[in-house]
């Protein structure tokens, strides 16, 4: 998780490059213009710039103390959810956005399922000077107004999906296909780490500043310098990339806590979508089947290729959460520690109130958990729930 996967765009045998012949030469300027951006120091340096004064980083290390007493571990929050546009996503976007304008896109496409990709899309286009068009599901547009919402205050173009399970899957299916016919002057703007190479490479890179900051706060707030376990969960999986790059080189356990609808690294069988190979709900005759998740981030029948590849390694473990643990793991959050996650992040707290104090997170463990995201987008779902 330290290098880039190499000219084929391959994580072990997951990854690469399965695109239609139409959009090849566009991921192929993507790939060399990041190659470049990535070793500039002026990129870099301008990028951190936005993320300080614009996205407000660094993100703090919050103990949550009441919860770890309950527990019996001592359960650290990397706060994402403190972000401006209150998710990781922006830390991805920002990136992506100044990479496009390097690049003369004067257009941002992307996709999104629970909105916070397509707020941050639209938030970096407005800051930037570029236009924006958001493919999101119909089923999603629905449970998420509050986002759709702010998108459009933010002058982007919202485009329902309406083919298939009108969710995240189809909403990336959409954007890609809109791509095709506007490679010159758009750029596709991928939420996760998944896609053709060189986005998963290129997404973990923007989300590593999640795990080389928590690296550095745990060095210094943690009497042992690294957790004993590091958490997150995964739909595509870029919050979790990003804080897992951050650990790669210590002896920490990697833990993604899937959708119990959506788990394609627990579940999934080798396949091929939205242009990389990796591990996909699937029936018998390949085809896709569809994902359920109360988080409509979760909500996709995949995982990303590099996660594909830690799972056969064994460097990280995948499991599940419920819709019913996720909602009765966001409620106790807020109930203990006065933060309300967003139902994604939720999932990966509902693995540690479940392992805590069983052979898999014994007692006295030390947890890194990401919160990617703020629950403001979730209260009209949990409304109905708690």
């Amino acid at each position: 998780m330290r290098d880039a996967p190499g000219v084929r765009g391959r994580f072990g045998e997951y990854g690469g490059r399965y695109a239609p012949e139409s959009l090849v030469e566009a991921c192929r300027e993507v790939g060399e213009a990041f190659r470049e951006a990535w070793g500039d120091p002026g990129f870099r340096g301008g990028l951190a710039e936005l993320l300080a004064l614009h996205a407000g980083r660094p993100t703090p290390l919050t103990p949550a103390r009441r919860l770890s007493g309950e527990l019996g571990v001592r359960l650290y929050l990397k706060r994402e959810d403190l972000t401006h546009t209150g998710s990781h996503k922006i830390n991805n976007v920002l990136g992506q956005a100044l990479l496009a304008a390097r690049m003369g896109r004067r257009r941002l496409i992307a996709e999104t399922g629970a909105g916070q990709h397509g707020v941050a899309t639209a938030t970096a286009a407005a800051l930037l000077g570029l236009e924006a068009t958001v493919f999101m599901g119909e089923r999603d547009i629905e449970r998420q107004a509050l986002n759709v919402f702010r998108m459009r205050m933010l002058g982007a173009e919202v485009v329902p999906v309406t083919t298939g399970s009108r969710t995240l899957k189809d909403a990336t299916s959409e954007a890609m296909r809109h791509w095709v016919g506007a490679t010159r002057d758009s750029h596709y703007c991928i939420g996760s780490v998944i896609g053709p190479d060189p986005y998963p490479w290129m997404v973990r890179e923007f989300q590593r500043v999640i795990g080389d900051e928590a690296r550095g706060q745990c060095a210094t707030e943690l009497p042992i310098g690294v957790p004993d376990h590091v958490v997150a969960c995964v739909g595509g999986g870029s919050n979790a990339a990003g804080t897992f790059a951050g650990f790669a080189d210590t002896p920490a356990r990697f833990v993604g806590v899937e959708a119990e609808g959506g788990a394609g690294a627990a579940r999934g069988t080798l396949g091929v979508l939205h242009g990389c190979r990796s591990l996909f709900l699937q029936d018998d005759d390949g085809q896709i089947v569809e994902a359920h998740s109360i988080a409509a981030g979760l909500d996709y029948p995949g995982v990303g290729p590099e996660h594909a590849h830690l799972r056969d390694l064994g460097r990280a473990r995948y499991v599940t959460a419920s819709d019913e643990e996720a909602v009765g793991a966001a409620v106790r959050l807020a109930r203990t520690e006065g933060i309300v996650p967003a139902l994604e992040s939720a999932h990966a707290l509902a693995w540690v109130l479940r392992a805590a104090g069983s052979d898999e997170l014994p007692s006295g463990s030390t947890v890194l958990m990401t919160l990617s995201g703020r629950g403001d987008k979730d209260i009209s779902t949990l409304k109905e729930l708690v």
